[in-house]
């Protein structure tokens, strides 16, 4: 079997434009989701069974069905029901949705891992609810948050390569047009599973690097001066 690199370097253009479109709409679909994550996190925290039952409803919806059939729903059900939906704007909702709702649930269980008597601590010293949020439980949570992230964002990028079924021209759909324009099998797959390898490697690093800048603790020390300095 021959393996010629001429192949790779032409079709090039094909793969790049693929690569650019997977970056693209894995952002946009990883910050969406992030945004979208905390106050889902939040709602199945809450005591009010108005805002935790739809958050669980969702959650085990998005978490019991496959990927594929999330995006089916959404880029032909939506359509049916009047909703127009291209096949960007429905691979990037898919992909919020279901970032959002796997991102939601390591923020919830980071939040849980924050010490519970630092919580009621900044609550008995007259700190509101949010504001204890802000400044007690947020910045502990994110070194427990911080791995398990960058695995889903890794697990997205790699879940993007569904879109390529409603025709999203990302890294597999490159891949996809290169095999069918050369029909060179080997050097096709070898060019996808490098880019993606090079692509998830990337967020895996810049993940690493920023967990170890991220402490998972306040000291009793800074958790007195904070306290102290509670507007009332």
């Amino acid at each position: 079997m021959d393996f010629s690199l001429s192949i790779i370097v032409e079709a090039w253009p094909t793969f790049e434009a693929g690569l650019i479109t997977t970056v693209i709409f894995c952002s946009v679909a990883g910050v969406l989701g992030l945004v979208l994550a905390v106050p889902i996190a939040l709602a199945q925290l809450s005591r009010s069974w108005s805002w935790r039952v739809p958050a669980q409803v969702l959650v085990e919806i998005v978490r019991d069905t496959p990927f594929l059939v999330q995006v089916f729903v959404i880029y032909f059900v939506f359509p049916a029901t009047g909703v127009p939906m291209s096949s960007t704007v429905a691979g990037i909702l898919a992909l919020t949705i279901h970032g959002a709702v796997y991102f939601s649930e390591s923020i919830r269980g980071a939040i849980l891992s924050v010490p519970r008597g630092q919580v009621d601590a900044a609550r008995a010293a007259g700190m509101s609810y949010p504001l204890t949020l802000r400044r007690i439980v947020f910045p502990q949570m994110m070194g427990y948050v911080l791995p398990p992230i960058g695995n889903q964002i890794v697990g997205l990028i790699k879940d993007s390569a569904v879109l390529s079924i409603i025709s999203v021209p990302e890294l597999s759909m490159a891949f996809q047009n290169v095999l069918g324009t050369t029909f060179a099998a080997p050097e096709a797959f070898v060019a996808v599973a490098v880019l993606y390898w090079l692509l998830t490697s990337a967020v895996t690093l810049a993940m690493s690097r920023l967990e170890r800048l991220t402490p998972t603790h306040r000291s009793t020390e800074e958790m007195t001066s904070l306290l102290a300095k509670v507007d009332r």
